[in-house]
């Protein structure tokens, strides 16, 4: 079976986006945190992203390499981007591309049959989507890279699960700008 990892960045107030979908709260992230998400996403053998995600990701990854002053993390971060392959979960959008493929049917089912299917480790990006793989009890991990910062609103990580959910430590690590990226396992 394929482990499920649910990870993003976050505010310390627990939200991955602000009111009106804005995540500039963010910022550019240090060298070492992008060195970081980008070690994520290479030990990635498929994505899972809601619509939101995949129109934010989509609009600036396919050509993060070709432009201008684009480090080097982050052409391989766009390479790889594009090597991995993903599966968007939708109702609205009629068509995907690069290397995407799209479900616009039950996500939870969908998910369930990739879990149980053979290869790497499967990453859910999203609020909604992972709110919905969490209260299924899809999610075998949690990555949260929370940043210091308050917004008050928003689009929050956790959507409410469906009763007690109790996690295992796995790392603790602090990046510059006093962002602390945290590692849960789902205690079964």
């Amino acid at each position: 079976m394929r482990k499920l990892i649910y990870g993003m960045n976050l505010t310390l107030d627990g939200y991955i986006a602000a009111p009106g979908d804005d995540i500039g709260w963010s910022g550019p992230p240090s060298p070492e945190l992008f060195r970081w998400w980008l070690d994520h996403e290479r030990a990635s053998g498929l994505s899972l992203y809601g619509r939101k995600l995949w129109e934010t990701m989509s609009s600036y990854w396919p050509t993060g390499d070709q432009r201008p002053g684009a480090t080097p993390a982050e052409v391989e971060f766009a390479r790889t981007w594009r090597d991995t392959p993903r599966v968007v979960f939708s109702s609205t959008l009629d068509e995907v591309g690069w290397n995407a493929r799209l479900v616009t049917g039950d996500a939870v089912a969908e998910i369930t049959r990739l879990k149980a299917g053979d290869g790497g480790p499967m990453t859910i990006g999203g609020a909604t989507l992972a709110g919905a793989a969490v209260r299924a009890g899809l999610v075998d991990e949690y990555v949260i890279a929370t940043h210091p910062v308050l917004v008050g609103g928003g689009t929050p990580f956790f959507a409410a699960p469906d009763g007690l959910v109790r996690l295992e430590l796995l790392e603790t690590r602090t990046f510059p700008g006093g962002v602390v990226l945290t590692r849960y396992r789902t205690r079964r």
